[in-house]
């Protein structure tokens, strides 16, 4: 009788063990299932804000990953998201959806997508006198501007000016503080900053030799990180020794100085007539235009430092590595600008 139940106890024992095996078993063959038959729907917005909500399902998936095809991915474990992109283009979107046991399958397809930007931040320089301090403030000072630069950066209005609804930043011969030069540098940081968009400025260029006058942007971490690794847009620079050529650069760490990323374009009258300079700012791009028209395009990814908010700059230097000696009959020259506009 003890026999029996001993033989009773082990038969039990290995027919749980069996049961256990068998389920586990069942429970990895259900983990290591693939996901299958997924599919990717896009509804794109009709109100040309952007906004585009994706559909991702497929068999045995618990999440998925979407790569919105601009540098930006998110994950959605229901499968739907929506997304706004804030420039217009044709973007190749990829899912991958996974199972629980970390399989994958990936499936792309192609939106379309118009986006209408608004004016988000502006100066039309439309009140005579100072520059609205609400709006810029200076760099003050010589020292060369680590370009071995000439001018000396006032605060006067004999150096920046709004008259009859355009900005003048004017660069003078004249001694001040131990320099033979003035003129100013206005900017947007610690008031306006932005990621992303287009920034736009209608502008006429000084004339004379030596002159280097410059709309541009600097990363707002620039205090911390230092320049280059704060990423520098260049959205237009002309030296006066090279009349009408037209540079549009980026500068960033192994691209600084005359190693930045640019080009060049060569247009009419740009010191004697208004010219609209600018750059559409994306995760995907940087492009830059004279007059509407695209004569360079940097290619932005997420390993740069164009992916944070920048702030503006306007200004005129004299001088230095880039603008060359000063012409010795040069007296004052103005860059004016007429508006200044930022789009999302």
């Amino acid at each position: 009788m003890m026999v029996i139940k001993i033989v009773k106890a082990i038969g039990c024992s290995l027919l749980f063990i069996s049961t256990l095996a068998c389920g586990k078993k069942g429970g990895d063959e259900a983990n290591n299932t693939p996901p299958t038959n997924l599919s990717l729907t896009a509804t794109v917005s009709t109100d040309k804000s952007g906004h585009v909500t994706f559909t991702a399902t497929a068999t045995n998936a618990i999440s998925y990953d979407f790569d919105f095809g601009n540098g930006v991915f998110q994950l959605a474990p229901s499968g739907i998201v929506t997304y706004r992109y804030t420039a217009s283009g044709m973007y190749t979107v990829n899912v991958t959806a996974k199972s629980a046991g970390g399989q994958t399958i990936s499936k792309s397809i192609q939106v379309t997508v118009t986006v209408e930007q608004s004016v988000i931040w502006a100066d039309e320089f439309d009140t005579a006198g100072a520059p609205n301090s609400a709006k810029w403030g200076y760099d003050l000072g010589a020292g060369g501007w680590g370009n071995n630069e000439l001018q000396y950066y006032t605060n006067r209005t004999d150096n920046a000016v709004i008259s009859n609804g355009t900005l003048k930043i004017i660069a003078k011969a004249e001694n001040y503080n131990g320099s033979a030069y003035t003129s100013a540098r206005l900017l947007s940081k610690d008031k306006f900053s932005f990621k992303y968009g287009k920034i736009e400025a209608r502008a006429k260029l000084p004339a004379g030799v030596g002159t280097w006058p410059a709309i541009w942007m600097l990363g707002n971490n620039i205090t911390t990180a230092g320049w280059p690794a704060c990423g520098e847009i260049d959205i237009m620079e002309h030296v006066g020794k090279e009349l009408n050529k037209i540079f549009g650069t980026v500068h960033y760490i192994g691209h600084s100085g005359s190693g930045g990323v640019g080009n060049t374009v060569t247009i009419s009258n740009a010191t004697t007539e208004f010219h609209i300079y600018t750059v559409e700012w994306s995760a995907t791009s940087i492009r830059f235009f004279v007059d509407n028209q695209l004569f360079h395009t940097v290619n932005n990814s997420s390993s740069l430092p164009f992916n944070q908010n920048f702030f503006i700059i306007l200004n005129v230097a004299l001088g230095g590595n880039f603008g060359g000696p000063i012409d010795p009959a040069f007296s004052s020259a103005a860059m004016e600008i007429d508006y200044i506009r930022v789009y999302q």
